[in-house]
């Protein structure tokens, strides 16, 4: 990380700033880029405070070496005026460093800049002013404070708190960072562990940030212990606590401007209560009266002396679990902070921070650089910095795609932007003008459909990379789906789509009174339902064709229903209700109304009102394939499929076989007949429904169904299909397993070129964005031949990836795929030669002829 380094204790003094060099040494030892801005003398207890009206002045401050013994410890560092060369004035204090006048003309001098501002100064001058050849900022550390900023009545007041919260109003990750010592022996021993104890609560904080926007910054409290590395990282609240009665300031007689603050004597308690136990001071005036002057008042000076047995009484009073009693018990305490002083992320109270194993002297000595395998490292120039909004709004996948971008982009190479979602508002509207430095930045968004800044993606085409398209419904909905298969096969009657996806009939039904008048132009199915009627009639009802009825805009399952009668098909229409104020018209808005295939609307296999008026039927695959050592449960394989650009199609090899719940039964089978229950009973009693649930249990394999259907059936429902060779040898060989994935692979390729060239309304690729899909195919059983046909059953946007379950490696590798293929190039990161994602097949690239 690039992190600014700021504090309200001043430069590096044994007296009032004795650890800020060794942080700065940790982190550049751990391999972080540190920038130094600091105020030029004390300025704690001055919060979030600028001081107007001043024109703020830099010094430079030159730090001696790492290895210096006394590094850090300096006793003056103001400029002499005596120096002769006046554009070096100079103080010279041995191996502590010094301090100039003007910026080293040395290339590769390390300096620290010394600002006669405040905290908050101090992190507006190094962001905006300083350093800027090291590329934007990561992240803010004000710190490490001379003393804690636990509790309230400390953290209100904190300079250290204020450069942080200064950090955070300017869209920057922000800790404050503060060492609680509790006896005057500062052993170098000790501030060493709290340095390394520091290091890595930082990068554990930053590796695992909220990206909901729920924390802006953390106050982190480190104790000075000797066994502080053994203590825990706790998440905290921050304790509230006030005063008790008395003042704050001791009146003394005679000036005392000018008098150094002495830090330590005021953290230690020698304020006034160390000596009366009030706040009264020296001088007897609290009733306004002195030699006989009443209501006259009496010149007098005020020195800062706080009553911090308050605020140590009130840890001892308060139950445990606060920041107070965490570093009174010698742990490490986090808290998490909103820019607003309110605590935050309060799930996280009470939770130990994970950290990484602390590695040994020996370990550190033999630990070696891996270079990435996605680029050379010399590849990147500061034109490529990306800014990055990630927050996929789902927990399951969100820390898999920054794991995907933190592997395979270098760590300069980026920057996270603040995330704008919080728990009140979830579809922030979002311009990503705003989060940027400048519109002219190259910015990559990851976000739900429903907040991706498109305008911006359209009029920055060149720096944006955005992951969805615009408009495709030529694939995610199904009666445009069927319309894209169909229109396609007419022209290319040699296409994998016309053997691999079933013939559909889509049309459209306001009321279930007027279904007979839908179907008009339905011929195959109409033709079919009146042949099962004559095999019925002649008792020959195991060989009706069978149909499934799909929503287009359903999603999770919901309103699929299977049919081989238009009585049937009747019944299932007249058991749902229609709202009187369902929007028939939501097919305009239809991109942003349904994003995936298992979002979180409704329950069951139910369906939701608002999608009744769209619907395909298709006939029904039977028999699939099933495997005796898998209990012969119908399964369906999902497939990860990114598009990027205009048009690329890539198909990653490492897919699900998603399960049923319960063993597959012929539809024709009295135990499995969608209309096992009187259809001219009440269609919304128990009973029905029930009957309903049940019956789809052996024909659905959608997981989110799976304990909705049959409470024990979602255990053991998800594998990878290329262990099935392995769990069923020999009614799934590899062979078998190969030659499904180049079936796939092929229909892929030839459905996405359908869509792009022959629906070029309905599907628009964008060279500014990619889009990643999940595709669901149902595998028959053999045929006379032994072989077995992929059908390709529907495509999803924003796939649900909570689905695989406990196979989080197939969905983090599928990223990191991602972010190599659309990601990779458009920041300029090259891979290194010879490095190729086998997952990863390229099966269709198509020249649209679309440019910046």
């Amino acid at each position: 990380m690039h992190i600014l380094i700021v504090n309200d204790d001043g430069p590096p003094s044994a007296h009032s700033s004795p650890y800020v060099h060794s942080l700065v040494r940790g982190l550049q030892a751990a391999g972080h880029t540190v920038s130094v801005c600091l105020p030029h003398t004390q300025r704690s207890w001055i919060g979030k405070a600028h001081m107007i009206g001043q024109t703020v002045k830099p010094l430079y401050y030159r730090p001696p070496p790492a290895s210096s013994p006394a590094a850090g410890l300096t006793t003056a560092l103001v400029p002499s005026s005596s120096d002769s060369d006046s554009s070096e004035q100079t103080v010279n204090v041995t191996d502590h460093g010094s301090v100039h006048l003007r910026p080293s003309t040395v290339p590769g001098t390390e300096e620290w800049i010394l600002v006669d501002g405040t905290p908050a100064s101090c992190v507006q001058i190094g962001l905006y002013h300083f350093f800027q050849d090291r590329g934007p900022v990561d992240l803010v550390v004000s710190g490490p404070n001379y003393g804690r900023n636990t509790t309230a009545v400390f953290a209100l007041s904190s300079g250290t708190l204020g450069g942080a919260l200064e950090a955070a109003v300017c869209k920057r990750r922000a800790i404050a960072l503060s060492y609680a010592f509790f006896n005057r022996n500062h052993d170098p021993a000790i501030i060493t562990k709290a340095s390394r104890q520091s290091v890595r609560v930082i990068e554990a904080l930053w590796k695992q940030w909220p990206t909901d926007g729920s924390v802006d910054l953390y106050s982190v409290n480190v104790p000075l212990l000797e066994g502080l590395e053994e203590g825990k990282v706790l998440y905290t609240p921050m304790l509230q606590n006030y005063w008790g009665a008395g003042s704050c300031f001791e009146e003394v007689e005679g000036s005392v401007d000018g008098e150094e603050v002495d830090e330590e004597r005021i953290r230690e308690g020698g304020g006034a209560d160390a000596e009366t136990g009030d706040g009264g001071g020296g001088l007897d005036v609290g009733d306004g009266k002195r030699d006989g002057r009443e209501g006259l008042h009496t010149h007098k000076h005020f020195k800062w002396s706080p009553r911090f047995t308050d605020v140590y009484r009130s840890v001892e009073e308060a139950p445990p679990g606060n920041d107070g009693w965490a570093v009174k018990e010698g742990h490490t305490s986090v808290t998490p902070l909103k820019a607003n002083f309110w605590n935050t992320a309060e799930n996280l109270h009470g939770k130990e921070l994970q950290l990484p194993p602390l590695e040994t002297p020996s370990a550190t000595k033999t630990k070696s650089t891996t270079t990435l395998p996605i680029r050379n490292s010399t590849t990147t120039n500061s034109k490529d910095h990306l800014y990055a909004l990630i927050d996929y709004q789902d927990a399951y996948v969100q820390p898999l795609i920054l794991s995907a971008i933190e592997k395979l982009l270098p760590s300069s190479s980026y920057t996270l932007l603040p995330s704008p979602f919080t728990p009140e508002n979830k579809e922030p509207e979002i311009h990503l003008s705003t989060l940027l430095p400048s519109t002219d930045v190259k910015v990559l968004q990851i976000t739900p459909y429903e907040t991706i800044d498109f305008d911006h993606a359209m009029s920055h085409p060149a720096t944006t990379l955005i992951n969805s398209y615009i408009i495709r419904k030529a694939l995610i909905r199904k009666h445009f789906l069927s319309s894209t298969v169909e229109n396609w096969v007419a022209k290319h009657p040699t296409s994998a789509l016309k053997t691999h996806v079933k013939r559909a009939e889509a049309f459209e039904v306001d009321y279930a009174e007027f279904l007979d008048d839908s179907l008009v132009e339905a011929f195959d199915l109409r033709a079919s339902m009146e042949k099962n009627d004559q095999l019925i009639a002649e008792g020959k009802e195991k060989e009706v064709e069978w149909w499934i009825l799909k929503p287009s805009m359903s999603d999770r399952g919901q309103g699929i229903r299977l049919f081989s009668t238009m009585e049937e098909l009747q019944s299932i229409f007249d058991s749902w209700e229609v709202e009187s104020d369902s929007d028939s018209d939501s097919e305009d808005d239809d991109e942003t109304t349904q994003k995936d295939d298992d979002s979180d609307a409704g329950n069951g296999n139910g369906i939701n009102t608002s999608h009744l008026r769209h619907f395909i039927a298709q006939p029904y695959i039977h028999p699939p394939l099933l495997l005796p050592e898998l209990s012969n449960r119908k399964f369906h394989i999902r497939v990860y499929v990114l598009a990027i650009g205009a048009l690329k199609v890539y198909v990653y090899k490492d897919m699900l076989a998603l399960f049923a719940g319960v063993p597959y039964t012929s539809p024709f089978s009295p135990t499995s007949s969608s209309t096992s229950f009187d259809p001219d009973s009440n269609p919304d009693s128990e009973e029905a429904e029930e009957a309903k649930e049940l019956d789809l249990s052996a024909h659905l394999t959608n997981t989110c169904l799976q304990t909705y259907l049959s409470p024990n059936a979602a255990e053991n429902s998800v594998h990878r299909f290329w262990d099935l060779p392995s769990l069923s040898p020999n009614n799934f060989p590899q062979s078998k397993a190969e030659n499904i994935w180049d079936q796939i692979c092929e229909v892929t390729g030839d459905l996405f070129e359908a869509a792009a060239r022959g629906m070029m309304i309905h599907f628009q690729p964008m060279e500014q964005a990619f889009e990643v899909y999940g595709l669901d195919f149902l595998v028959d059983a053999d045929d006379e031949s032994g072989r077995n046909t992929a059908w390709l059953l529907e495509v999803n946007a924003f796939p649900d990836f909570k689905q695989t379950g406990e196979l989080k490696g197939v969905v983090g590798g599928f990223w990191e795929g991602v972010v190599r293929e659309a990601v990779g190039g458009f920041v300029g990161v090259k891979k290194a030669d010879g490095v190729e994602d086998e997952k990863m097949r390229l099966v269709r690239e198509v020249d649209l002829g679309r440019r910046w």
